[in-house]
C-alpha cells in the first residue's frame, strides 16, 4: 500500500512557475507509475502527466504540453511537476495518483490518490 503527499501548491501570478512534490510511503515506490490529475472548480477530475516506473517515459495531457514537466526520484520516493508559464486555466487541486505500470491516462486506473493541493494562477 501507498500513501501519498502532495504539496508546493499556492498562489502565483500568470506566466510564473510553481513545483509540485508527492511523497510516497513505503518502500514500493519504484514498483507504480505515478501520474499528476488535477480538478478545477466546477469541473470533473482531468489527466495532466503521466510517468514510468524508471522515469523514462512520460505522458502529457495536450493542454499542459511544453509548459510541466513530470519527473521522479526513486530514491527519495518522491515525484514532482515543474509548471512553468502557468495560465489562470491551470488554477485547480492537483493531485498525484499511484498504478500499475500499465495505467494510462485514466483516473480509474490508478489505485492510490494523495488529497491534492491547491494550485491558483491569478491574471
Amino acid at each position: 500500500q501507498v500513501q501519498l503527499h502532495e504539496s508546493g501548491g499556492g498562489l502565483v501570478q500568470a506566466g510564473g512557475s510553481l513545483r509540485l512534490s508527492c511523497a510516497a510511503s513505503g518502500r514500493t515506490f519504484s514498483s507504480y507509475r505515478m501520474a499528476w490529475f488535477r480538478q478545477a472548480p466546477g469541473k470533473a477530475r482531468e489527466f495532466v502527466a503521466t510517468i514510468s516506473r524508471n522515469g523514462g517515459s512520460t505522458f502529457y495531457a495536450d493542454s499542459v504540453k511544453g509548459r510541466f514537466t513530470i519527473s521522479r526520484d526513486n530514491a527519495e520516493n518522491t515525484v514532482y511537476l515543474q509548471m512553468n508559464i502557468l495560465k489562470p486555466e491551470d488554477t485547480a487541486v492537483y493531485y498525484c495518483a499511484a498504478g500499475p505500470y500499465y495505467s494510462t491516462d485514466r483516473e480509474n486506473m490508478y489505485d492510490y490518490w494523495g488529497k491534492g493541493t491547491l494550485v491558483t494562477v491569478s491574471s
